[in-house]
């Protein structure tokens, strides 16, 4: 765990809603020098706060709006098979997130395709061919009711 003061935590609020601004702009709007500020973002980088900068894409603006959420049930819980599941699934390109979960269900995927014919072929082809998958579940995004990757520090 981190310590995060006050401007550490600023700092990282206003770079989770727009990372490209210049260290000036940050150091507007902080109240610090260009120096301080470039000197913290770099200690927020070295403690690995900040694990990498990314753009994100408009799913819609490059025909990928279809989501789908995918719990898995697998056949047994040996350590072979939750291996083997998890290296299988990092490969899928149309998997966003995979997270082992507790409940009924052993991962929650998230999905991202263009349309349903494109999450049957990905289904079928893909997904159900990994080895020692006992059941699927799906549920289809409705709407977007909140979507953020900022996580609040402040």
């Amino acid at each position: 765990m981190t310590n995060l003061d006050p401007i550490d935590k600023m700092l990282l609020k206003i770079l989770q809603n727009d990372s490209k601004q210049t260290n000036k702009q940050l150091a507007l709007q902080l109240n610090l020098s260009v120096t301080a500020v470039y000197e913290r973002i770099k200690k927020l980088e070295r403690a690995q706060v900040i694990s990498k900068y990314v753009a994100l894409v408009d799913k819609s603006k490059v025909n990928k709006s279809f989501v789908s959420f995918c719990s898995i049930k697998l056949t047994q819980h040996t350590q072979d098979h939750v291996r083997q599941f998890e290296k299988e699934v990092i490969k899928l390109k149309e998997v966003l997130e995979c997270y082992h979960t507790s409940g009924d269900y052993d991962y929650l995927l998230k999905v991202l395709v263009g349309d349903m014919e494109e999450f049957r072929k990905f289904m079928v082809e893909k997904l159900t061919s990994i080895s020692h998958i006992g059941s699927t579940h799906s549920a289809f995004m409705i709407s977007e009711v909140k979507h953020t990757t900022a996580i609040s520090v402040v």
